[in-house]
């Protein structure tokens, strides 16, 4: 899949998200499949850039690939300066957010706020545009609510100003995250215009990517919450691309590894005392399935040390690991 100058491996993509698609969680999407990886969102007010959150979230060092940041904000020019502030600090294509979905941003009328108001959408687009000599990216959802999905009239505005790919969450902002996602939307978005279209919600599965591909006639898809406590699932839907067969997840090992790796990194590039509170929600997001009564995930959540958070995964995996093997041991 070609975005500008840039060739990806392959045609998906790690949503940003808040809070979640950090450097570290970046760049193991990556290693594990993901074509393209794009930063969590970075506010424009300029008064922002130099605290610890948004510089935690401008940090690119060592990313393969190419890098993506994304960008929220509602007035053109706040949001062409954000753009040039970004590509001077690395960012390779500048992505505007118009599908955040949360109070706090549409109470500022950015994010999904702005589908309400095609004339600041357009003007936004061209400031950006016009700023950056990198391509520029958008991602919308369907609509305002589901008596205005007006996804078609935004992404003409957006081919026609400059926009190099496009991706649409299967939502309106009024239905935050609920419900299943729709993708007729995205299928008439699709036969509207020519750049690439990239389909996103509710794709948590092989199959499902190939569905919402095959339906909408989508150029790649998105994975967000997919992703979370599996990040291998992107290695898993490359491989039901190409053959049709469907892989399993990761053995407990491998599992393990990846999680202890992923905590590590997250310590390491907060601290201590950031990194054992980050860590939290993401060793929830893995064990998911394992730890249905949640009893670890409590213990574990009033760990304060690194290194004692690491011990206590290492035990919990032995110990699952030790339950497999009886399970799958033949009967004497």
């Amino acid at each position: 899949m070609q975005i500008g100058p840039y060739k990806l491996d392959n045609n998906l993509m790690l949503a940003p998200m808040a809070g979640v698609t950090d450097r570290p969680f970046r760049q193991l999407c990556k290693r594990l499949g993901a074509g393209l990886v794009v930063s969590e969102m970075l506010s424009s007010n300029p008064k922002v850039w130099n605290t610890a959150k948004s510089q935690a979230r401008m940090n690119h060092e060592g990313e393969e690939g190419v890098r993506s940041v994304q960008i929220a904000g509602a007035d053109p020019e706040l949001m062409a300066q954000a753009a040039q502030f970004n590509v001077d600090n690395g960012a390779q294509i500048i992505d505007i957010n118009m599908g955040c979905p949360a109070k706090k941003v549409n109470k500022k009328l950015a994010g999904s706020a702005l589908l309400q108001y095609p004339d600041t959408v357009e003007s936004i687009i061209k400031a950006v545009v016009n700023a950056v000599d990198v391509p520029v990216t958008l991602k919308i959802r369907t609509g305002w609510n589901p008596e205005n999905r007006n996804g078609v009239e935004i992404a003409r505005i957006a081919e026609q100003n400059g926009i190099q790919s496009l991706a649409v969450h299967g939502r309106t902002r009024a239905c935050m995250y609920k419900g299943e996602a729709e993708y007729d939307t995205i299928r008439r978005i699709k036969a509207a215009i020519s750049i690439p279209v990239i389909a996103n919600g509710d794709i948590t599965s092989a199959q499902k990517a190939q569905e919402v591909l095959n339906y909408t006639g989508a150029d790649g898809v998105m994975i967000g919450r997919g992703a979370q406590g599996k990040p291998w699932i992107f290695n898993q839907i490359q491989h039901y691309l190409e053959t049709g067969e469907t892989i399993a997840p990761p053995p407990l090992s491998q599992q393990y590894e990846i999680l202890h790796e992923h905590v590590a990194n997250v310590q390491d590039f907060y601290g201590e005392a950031a990194g054992v509170r980050i860590a939290r929600k993401h060793v929830g997001w893995y064990l998911s399935e394992h730890d249905t009564d949640r009893q670890f995930r409590k213990s574990f959540n009033a760990i304060e040390d690194a290194n004692k958070q690491l011990d206590a995964l290492n035990a919990y995996f032995q110990a699952l690991q030790t339950r497999e093997n009886r399970q799958i041991s033949p009967a004497a």
